[in-house]
């Protein structure tokens, strides 16, 4: 989807969640704060002096970004569990059948794993507030991004960073909410719109989940992949039939090729001991 700088805005988030005014002038203003101060937090995470953010995705964000980017970490947030109950009318629906996609859910206990995506300029920010707030429903909230892998080399040695999440509400238009997943697998199934097939949506995110992070069980994505894959072939429908097009693989923790390799520098320095066989 190529960007369009003439859509209209969404409005501010509500006051529950105020963004810090670095976020605020990147996504509420459209326009990086050249303000050092402002700045200078997040420029010490990053290790560098250009205006950047990261963006958290847990949905489609993991498999296809469609925005330029220089660095993906996979990881997880807090206090939000990621859930099927948001409508979409846009990408994987339609007026007539709104598909579902993800959402976050607050929770004080949960864990939502996903990737954070690096980003510098403002080509990525309009596309993500066209894509996310205008077609998607969805606003904007801050919260804290934990490295699944960190390293001593890298600027993110297991601190939190902060990063901006896209997140539906129950005031949204296309807010679906909580239904038994048996309904919410078929209405997967029977939905696709303008980018594809709904059922695709949801198989490459639990893909993504297998692959990058295998050792987390998701149950309610991985219950509706089930439901989904079991329905689909109840339907006689091929799986080739809703893939759509294989994107190419996302190069994530690029940071952990760096790591380095063992080494045996400091047994180097034990003194040398001849061992003597002894008759006891």
């Amino acid at each position: 989807m190529a960007s369009n700088n003439n859509f209209l805005y969404p409005p501010p988030p509500s006051a529950e969640h105020n963004l810090p005014l670095h976020f605020e002038n990147l996504f509420v203003n459209g326009r990086f704060a050249e303000d050092e101060h402002e700045n200078s937090a997040a420029n010490r995470l990053n290790g560098n002096n250009e205006p950047n953010c990261w963006v958290f995705g847990y949905g489609s964000l993991c498999w296809y970004p469609g925005f330029e980017y220089n660095k993906c970490i996979t990881g997880y947030i807090r206090g939000y569990n990621r859930r099927f109950w948001q409508g979409n009318t846009t990408h994987r629906g339609t007026v007539e059948k709104p598909g579902r996609v993800a959402t976050l859910v607050e929770d004080k206990e949960g864990i939502t794993w996903g990737c954070a995506y690096r980003i510098t300029g403002k080509t990525a920010l309009d596309y993500l507030k066209q894509r996310e707030c205008t077609l998607g429903g969805y606003t904007t909230v801050d919260t804290k991004f934990y490295p699944r892998i960190a390293s001593y080399d890298t600027p993110f040695g297991g601190e939190a960073l902060p990063v901006i999440v896209y997140v539906a509400n129950k005031d949204s238009e296309h807010w679906l909410g909580e239904d038994k997943l048996e309904n919410v697998a078929k209405q997967i199934v029977d939905c696709e719109g303008p980018s594809g097939h709904n059922a695709e949506y949801l198989l490459r995110l639990a893909t993504f989940m297998h692959e990058e992070i295998p050792e987390i069980w998701d149950e309610h994505l991985f219950k509706l992949e089930s439901l989904v894959l079991s329905e689909l072939r109840r339907q006689n429908i091929p799986l080739c039939s809703v893939m759509g097009t294989n994107r190419g693989r996302i190069r994530r923790d690029s940071h952990e090729d760096i790591r380095r390799p063992p080494s045996f520098e400091f047994t180097s320095r034990i003194a040398e001991r001849k061992l003597r066989c002894l008759n006891i």
